[in-house]
C-alpha cells in the first residue's frame, strides 16, 4: 500500500515501526531516507524523536557528560523524554537526530552506602571494560522496588563502518540486589551485526544468564562482580565464535560442488611456482606433470 493512501494515524504507526526497526548507527540514515518518502516535515520530526528515544534506550546508546560516560536506556528514564544520569546528578533530553543534549537540570540524590557501593562497582567494572573493549563504556544505576534496593550494570561497545558497509554492537546488562550475605545476578548479553555490501546481512545474538553472589564487604563484592561478568562474557564471545565458525563452515560446504578438506590458509602461489621451478617446455607431457604434482601438493 503506497504511503500517500494513509492517513495521518497509519502514516504514523508505519513511519515509527520503521525508525525503531533501523539497526544501531543507522538511525539517522534511516529518518533522512524517509523524510525524502514523507516529504512532511513536522510529522517526521515528531515521530523521530519518540523513536529517537526509544532506539536510545534499545541500544544504550553511549553519550559523555563532564568527560564521564553515560549509558541511555530504560533504566534512567525519567519521562517526557528525559533521562538521568547518577554520575553528573543531572537530567536532561537528548535528540538522537542532532546528537545533542537539551533542557539539562540540576538533581540532588541521597548520599548513603547503596550510593558508595554503586560508585565502587563501576570502578571495578571500568578496570574489566578498559581491558576488554577498543571503546567500551559502562555505568551503573540504582533502582529501588517495593523498598528493596537494585544496582544495574550496563556495558556497551560499538563500532560503525558504514564505509566499509557494516555495523557491530556488543551490549550487557547485569542486575542483582543488595543483600546482606548472598545475592543473585542476573544478566543479559546481546550482539548485533548488520553487513550491508552486496547482500543484507543481519546477525543478532543473545543471552541470559543467572548466577549467586557472596557478599563479605563491599570492595569484595564489587570485584567479584567484575570477575564474574569477565568470565561470563569471555565465554559468551567464544561460544559465538565457534558458533560463526560452524555457519561458515556449513555454507562453504554447500558451495562446493565436492567435498573437500578446508585448511583456511594462505596459498603462496609465487613461492610455490619458485620452488617448483615450474616451466612451460613444449613438452605437454611435462606440463600434465608438472600440474599433477602442484595439485597434490595442495592437497
Amino acid at each position: 500500500m503506497s504511503l500517500t493512501v494513509l492517513n495521518r494515524k497509519q502514516k504514523e504507526k508505519v513511519i515509527r515501526r520503521l525508525l525503531i526497526q533501523a539497526p544501531p548507527g543507522e538511525f539517522v540514515n534511516a529518518f533522512d531516507d524517509l523524510c525524502l518518502l514523507i516529504r512532511d516535515e513536522k510529522l517526521m520530526h515528531h515521530q523521530g524523536e519518540c523513536a529517537g528515544h526509544q532506539h536510545c534506550q534499545k541500544y544504550s546508546v553511549p553519550l559523555c557528560i563532564d568527560g564521564n560516560p553515560v549509558l541511555l536506556s530504560h533504566h534512567n528514564v525519567m519521562g517526557d523524554y528525559r533521562f538521568f544520569d547518577y554520575q553528573s546528578k543531572l537530567s536532561f533530553k537528548f535528540d538522537l537526530l542532532q546528537n545533542q543534549l537539551k533542557d539539562i537540570q540540576s538533581h540532588g540524590i541521597i548520599r548513603n552506602e547503596t550510593e558508595y557501593l554503586r560508585t565502587v562497582v563501576l570502578c571495578a567494572l571500568k578496570v574489566y571494560v578498559n581491558d576488554h573493549f577498543p571503546n567500551g563504556n559502562c555505568n551503573v544505576l540504582r533502582k529501588s522496588v517495593k523498598n528493596k534496593e537494585f544496582l544495574i550494570a550496563c556495558i556497551e561497545d560499538h563500532n560503525y563502518e558504514s564505509g566499509d558497509y557494516w555495523n557491530g554492537l556488543w551490549k550487557s546488562k547485569w542486575i542483582f540486589q543488595i543483600n546482606p550475605f548472598l545475592t543473585q545476578v542476573t544478566g543479559r548479553i546481546f550482539v548485533q551485526a548488520h553487513y550491508f555490501r552486496c547482500v543484507n546481512l543481519h546477525i543478532k545474538i543473545s543471552k541470559d544468564l543467572k548466577e549467586s553472589l557472596e557478599v563479605v564487604n563491599q570492595a569484595q563484592l564489587a570485584l567479584n562482580f567484575a570477575r564474574l561478568v569477565e568470565e561470563q562474557e569471555n565465554k559468551f564471545q567464544a561460544a559465538v565464535f565457534e558458533e560463526l565458525q560452524e555457519l561458515s563452515n556449513e555454507a562453504l560446504r554447500k558451495i562446493l560442488r565436492r567435498d573437500l578438506p578446508v585448511t583456511r590458509t594462505l596459498i603462496d602461489w609465487q613461492r610455490i611456482l619458485s620452488d617448483l621451478n615450474l616451466v612451460m617446455y613444449p613438452k605437454l607431457g611435462y606440463v600434465i606433470y608438472s600440474r599433477s604434482v602442484l595439485c597434490n601438493w595442495i592437497i
